[in-house]
């Protein structure tokens, strides 16, 4: 059985048997090596958003990571509720790789990443530009992108500093957004159906876009609200 670390071969036969629907334990015995082996790879690498390029990436950056010090500035902070910083870290190093898979930038899944894994899920320029090893005008432009797409808001402390917020109610109100934008694909397919002629071939085929974008959207939105009244709604007390 063959030992030492993964290599990219092995990876992009990960994934291929992933996409196959194969059990980690089939995939293992494919490449020879303990289930465990392939199941902490998934799991550290996006799981089933598993992708063998960003994962041998991934790898090769936290061994670098390992052979250097820490940049200036930048720390582990302090882990409550007896966690292991080292999970911790690692984790994060995947959450962030799965934002990455989903189409944003390396900095701003990063940002996006740590924000979620605080358990107060707010934090300061500051705190993000110490926590991440990065600049404060790389947090700002990070955040100024999330903020674009609805997933962070900006409120001030007691202290009068800017602090960047995640929360069920942003996750929300991103949903919405995303549910929106779909909807104005949708409107905009239709229009063709007019300057194309109805009942042409081109203007049927966006009529159908247009209708399967109408449910789609309409779908969303009311998930979203049921999700939100279902699980965020506090129960009311009960009577004395």
């Amino acid at each position: 059985m063959p030992g030492g670390r993964l290599t990219q071969q092995e990876r992009r036969q990960i994934e291929l048997g992933l996409a196959d629907g194969l059990a980690y334990a089939e995939i293992a015995r494919r490449l020879d090596r303990p289930t465990s082996t392939v199941t902490r790879e998934v799991m550290r690498n996006g799981g089933h958003a598993y992708r063998a390029d960003l994962a041998h990436r991934a790898t090769e950056h936290r061994a670098h990571r390992r052979k250097r010090p820490a940049p200036a500035g930048s720390r582990t902070p302090p882990q409550p509720h007896g966690r292991d910083a080292d999970a911790v870290r690692a984790y994060e190093e995947v959450f962030a790789t799965v934002f990455m898979q989903s189409g944003l930038p390396k900095m701003t899944a990063r940002v996006l990443a740590a924000l979620y894994m605080t358990d107060r899920g707010t934090l300061t320029a500051a705190e993000l530009a110490e926590r991440l090893g990065i600049s404060t005008a790389s947090v700002s432009k990070a955040i100024a992108f999330l903020e674009s797409q609805g997933l962070v808001r900006r409120e001030r402390d007691e202290g009068r500093r800017e602090r960047y917020v995640v929360d069920d109610d942003v996750l929300y109100q991103s949903t919405m957004a995303s549910a929106r934008a779909t909807a104005h694909l949708g409107e905009v397919a239709r229009q063709g159906v007019g300057v194309l002629g109805q009942g042409t071939p081109a203007a049927a085929r966006l009529e159908n876009i247009a209708r399967f974008i109408d449910f789609v959207s309409e779908s969303i939105a009311r998930a979203a609200d049921q999700a939100r009244e279902v699980l965020h709604t506090k129960p009311e007390s009960p009577a004395p």
